[in-house]
């Protein structure tokens, strides 16, 4: 939307009358000790691509914060390659911004320069460049091996075949849980996805995922009010997912599936609900970069770690975080492969190696100032970024601390950073302390106070598990209600609980040598709108019913019925609930259906009617 030769004419207009306002009101300054309020100047706008970025996408948006989006004016958008590119503006939900949606993409390596009359962040006269990267190929998928089989590994149910999730097994016992288990396992043996297991152990809801499709981050959040399930879905590979993120609710029903904006896919490892009704998500984009600082090409594939807010209920990037503007290669301490390159011409990604993973971002979140707290696993360190204008506002560990870290308060290819308590005073975090190198001897969950004043880093309190557990990647720290914590190890196949003085209260695991890239634990209470299943088998004149409701938390009881038709059942058998599937006996009937009955026996749904088999 290319700006009118009327419209630069009224700007230069708005300048003129704006320096003889400033001349009148230096005049009344003068004559009156205490003159009035001047009206306030037009109010900032940030906009990313940030001013001086260098690695947007071809198919960025280009994002406006701080105004409705009816006081946008007109955006020329300028590609020193592509040319001028017309676009359309929607605006964001909140009416407090809006985004130019470039018809076309950009031409990669070229500068974009926008103008318009705005008071944009970083700009002058509300004219700005951003740079737009070169992208590499896709990073390849390559799927991980399932666990080795071990006995008892795979939960089996004659009431539905189709399920094969991970077993748990429960190695000790807390009488007193609150709250369901919320676990993803990522390599199989047979089937993986969401899984969400009882205090005790037994399964509650699994939802097997299309082959070569993984889940993380599975847990309970709150949106428009409501308890709801997220997850991140999709393909996963060197670490890092193409996919999107999913949330559901009570009914075990999609009503939202949110992608990463600006071209970009979806990464496995944050989707965080804030409660302005946004997303945090992180993405990670493989673009050229001259890594000759680290030893590298002139041409190296690095990815660049990006975390975006997304507007739900548009799709439309409000923020973008780009780690290679801010972070340079040299802070990771993961080296680059040095793989050879054709000279001039870089070479394509292809199966059997990895682009160069400087920094692997792996957990966003809300400090409690509005401003975002980012863990970057390879370059040890958390950053503080101003959630407006994306500067790095503090950097805690890696090389350039810009805290003192006290005894025992180093940490290395940590997760799951969060703030906790007043302002970011305090942070928790799952300090795994091993990549390799193996920095320390196990992994903990550790808890670090931060002196803002004095800059300093010191140890709260830390969490360890015997026997003892080195995870070289993934696991997490979740503060309860009641100031337990609860722990996924991450590539070690346990979680755990320990209370306010640090004692181990509960602790399980996967039977096999599974893993979950988080554990948690939450209250859930779900009604499926698909009916409960059955299976049944006559022997002789008794018969075995089996009956389960795949995420059911109010069922108490099953009740069998039977008859010589389908239309002509009545009651042969009652039980109290057991487990995921209720074992039932009762004498034998040519047909069968069961009722999934609450805690009063009310009928809460039935299952359709079978024949037995004998």
């Amino acid at each position: 939307m290319k700006r009118s030769a009327s419209a630069a004419s009224a700007l230069a207009v708005i300048v003129c009358l704006s320096v003889a306002v400033a001349g009148a009101a230096a005049k009344t300054k003068a004559k009156h000790p205490h003159p009035p309020k001047q009206p306030a100047g037009p109010p900032p706008v940030y906009v990313f691509p940030a001013p001086g970025s260098h690695f947007a996408s071809p198919a960025t948006q280009i994002t406006f914060r701080g105004l409705p989006v009816g006081g946008l004016g007109a955006i020329t958008v300028t590609g020193s390659a592509s040319g001028v590119h017309p676009g359309t503006v929607q605006g964001d939900s909140d009416g407090d911004g809006g985004s130019f949606l470039p018809s076309t993409p950009f031409s990669p390596g070229e500068t974009v320069t926008v103008s318009t009359s705005l008071n944009l962040k970083g700009s002058r006269n509300g004219v700005y460049q951003f740079q737009v990267a070169t992208p590499a190929a896709p990073v390849p998928f390559e799927h991980r091996p399932a666990a080795p089989r071990v006995k008892g590994d795979v939960w089996f149910f004659r009431s539905r075949p189709d399920l094969d999730p991970a077993a748990v097994t429960v190695t000790r016992p807390d009488p007193n849980a609150v709250g369901d288990i919320f676990v993803a396992p990522q390599i199989g043996p047979f089937q993986q996805g969401p899984e969400i297991v009882g205090p005790g152990g037994g399964l509650i809801w699994f939802d097997p995922l299309p082959k070569d499709d993984a889940a993380t981050d599975f847990r309970v959040q709150t949106y428009q009010g409501r308890p709801v399930l997220t997850w991140w879905q999709g393909d996963e590979t060197a670490g890092v997912g193409i996919g999107q993120d999913i949330i559901m609710n009570r009914a075990y029903q999609v009503i939202r599936t949110i992608s990463a904006g600006n071209g970009l896919s979806a990464d496995l490892h944050e989707f965080d609900l804030t409660p302005n009704g946004t997303a945090l998500i992180t993405a990670e984009d493989p673009v050229y970069v001259d890594a000759t600082s680290v030893g590298a090409s002139s041409t190296e594939v690095v990815l660049d770690s990006v975390t975006q807010e997304i507007d739900i209920p548009t799709g439309l990037v409000l923020f973008q975080w780009d780690s290679l503007d801010h972070v340079p290669l040299t802070a990771s301490y993961t080296a680059p492969l040095n793989l050879p390159k054709k000279k001039g011409k870089p070479v394509v990604p292809n199966s059997s190696w990895d682009p160069y993973d400087y920094f692997h971002v792996n957990s966003v979140g809300l400090d409690r100032d509005g401003n975002l707290v980012i863990s970057a696993r390879n370059t040890w360190a958390v950053y503080k970024v101003n959630h407006s204008s994306g500067a790095v506002m503090w950097t805690l560990g890696g090389k350039a601390s810009s805290f003192k870290l006290g005894p025992g308060a180093s940490f290395a290819f940590q997760h799951d950073v969060r703030v906790r308590g007043a302002g970011d005073q305090l942070l928790t975090m799952f300090d795994d302390g091993a990549g390799p190198p193996y920095v320390h001897s196990q992994s903990r969950a550790l808890e670090l106070r931060l002196d803002l004043k004095q800059r300093m880093a010191t140890i709260v309190a830390q969490r360890v598990h015997t026997p003892p557990l080195l995870s070289s990647y993934e696991g997490d720290d979740q503060e309860l209600p009641d100031a337990d914590e609860f722990v996924g190890w991450g590539q070690e196949p346990y979680f755990s609980q320990y209370n306010a003085a640090g004692q181990l209260v509960f602790d399980a695991r996967f039977v096999d040598a599974n893993i979950s890239y988080r554990a948690y634990r939450f209250v859930w209470n779900g009604t499926p709108t698909t009916p409960p299943a059955l299976a049944a088998s006559a022997h002789g004149r008794k018969m075995t019913v089996w009956a389960s409701w795949n995420g059911a938390t109010g069922v108490h009881y099953w009740r069998v019925l039977g008859g010589p038709s389908p239309s002509a059942l009545r009651p042969v058998a009652t039980t109290a609930k057991r487990g995921f599937e209720t074992i039932l006996h009762a004498r034998a009937t040519a047909y069968v259906q069961v009722v999934a009955l609450g805690a009063k026996g009310r009928p809460l749904d039935r299952s359709g009617v079978i024949a037995v088999g004998g």
